[in-house]
């Protein structure tokens, strides 16, 4: 990854000399996509990716708990240049420690897991949270009273650090829940809760949360420091009031973030805003407003027929998986059962639909303002 990176964004000031309440969208610019495909060239099955990271010149992805089976409590990888899965994924286990926790139930069954950061001190290890957990076998009662007060959810949101072992598996070394302040005002929303996760600066992991008891989109923070795994108490999340857009109505979430650094500069999170297909490029230093990029997603449909174009404007990516990385922004969507079909217009592109196979995306940092110092 890049280690630094200037911007140069356009802040727009009315005559007033008040800022906008947000800027405006930009054109939106087109990506063209490719099909995840496995070693033996078929479509990858189903994954509902959550979460994108790069990592030793690949993509790691990690798919929620409605994934098919075949897809879960591991880390798949990916060739970011041909979108091809690695033959082997990184596969999940519980260390004895977490099977001994309040929350060993759950992640030995089929966690919700959302979002996936890298230790930026040690690529070894990796960090995932989970989301909705009504569906799991839940807590004893001694447990559930332990972590009730989440500030949010019944269930809480658990981080969990994963170390990369000699045999290329995954072990979740520790669990620790996170709470909200109730001033945060956050609700209880147990399926829209984390899905994005990105270090910063000095360890700081920022998380973003898909929406609060007023439907907006938040980001909070939390400092991970050499002592921070050694509990298993409640991690308490800051609110660095970042500038997130907000509007009046409907659904807006972010969905997936990475970082971005910066020179002399605390960096930028990208961020994806899924519903809107937008990209938010969010200021940690809280000088410029969130610059909002608009997006259109190409699927190819790889058929010589007449009938089809070489491309098709998708109805519906919902992209899930963001990583900033060698001067690109990567994305990955999380098929939405719902609205997938929807985005069948050539026929030969129906049967990967219905495999609700993903596709990998990518653009330069150029494109959306920012620059590369090497």
């Amino acid at each position: 990854m890049n280690r630094f990176v200037t911007i140069s964004l356009v802040v727009a000031v009315v005559l007033c000399g008040c800022a906008e309440k947000q800027p405006k969208p930009t054109a939106p610019l087109s990506l063209q996509g490719q099909w995840l495909v496995e070693t033996n060239g078929e479509v990858m099955l189903d994954p509902q990716t959550s979460g994108l990271k790069f990592w030793r010149g690949k993509l790691l992805s990690v798919s929620d708990a409605s994934a098919d089976q075949s897809q879960r409590k591991q880390l798949h990888i990916i060739d970011p240049l041909t979108a091809q899965l690695a033959a082997d994924s990184l596969p999940m286990m519980l260390s004895e420690r977490v099977q001994q926790s309040c929350f060993a139930g759950y992640l030995s069954d089929s966690p919700d897991l959302e979002a996936l950061a890298i230790d930026p001190r040690n690529d070894n290890v990796f960090v995932v949270v989970t989301e909705d957990a009504t569906r799991s076998t839940g807590m004893s009662e001694e447990c559930h009273q332990r972590y009730k007060m989440t500030g949010s959810t019944d269930y809480p949101t658990v981080l969990i650090r994963l170390e990369l072992q000699d045999d290329n598996s995954l072990l979740m070394t520790h669990a620790r829940p996170i709470q909200y302040d109730p001033v945060f005002n956050l609700g209880d929303f147990p399926n829209d809760g984390v899905e994005g996760l990105a270090f910063g600066q000095d360890n700081i992991l920022y998380l973003g949360v898909e929406k609060d008891a007023k439907g907006h989109a938040r980001i909070f923070s939390l400092q991970i420091n050499d002592d921070f795994w050694l509990s298993d108490e409640f991690a308490a999340v800051s609110d660095p009031q970042l500038f997130i857009p907000t509007y009046d109505s409907g659904n807006h979430p972010v969905n997936a973030m990475d970082y971005l650094p910066v020179a002399d500069h605390k960096g930028f999170i990208v961020a994806a805003a899924r519903n809107d297909d937008q990209l938010w490029i969010i200021d940690l230093e809280k000088q410029q407003p969130t610059r909002i990029v608009s997006l259109q997603f190409l699927a190819p449909t790889l058929t010589s027929s007449s009938d089809c174009e070489p491309w098709e404007l998708m109805d519906n990516a919902s992209i899930e998986g963001l990583a900033v990385a060698n001067g690109r922004i990567w994305m990955i969507n999380d098929p939405w059962r719902k609205n997938y079909m929807l985005n069948v217009q050539c026929e030969s592109n129906r049967p990967k639909y219905q495999k609700m196979a993903p596709l990998l995306f990518s653009l330069p940092l150029e494109q959306v303002g920012l620059l590369s110092n090497r």
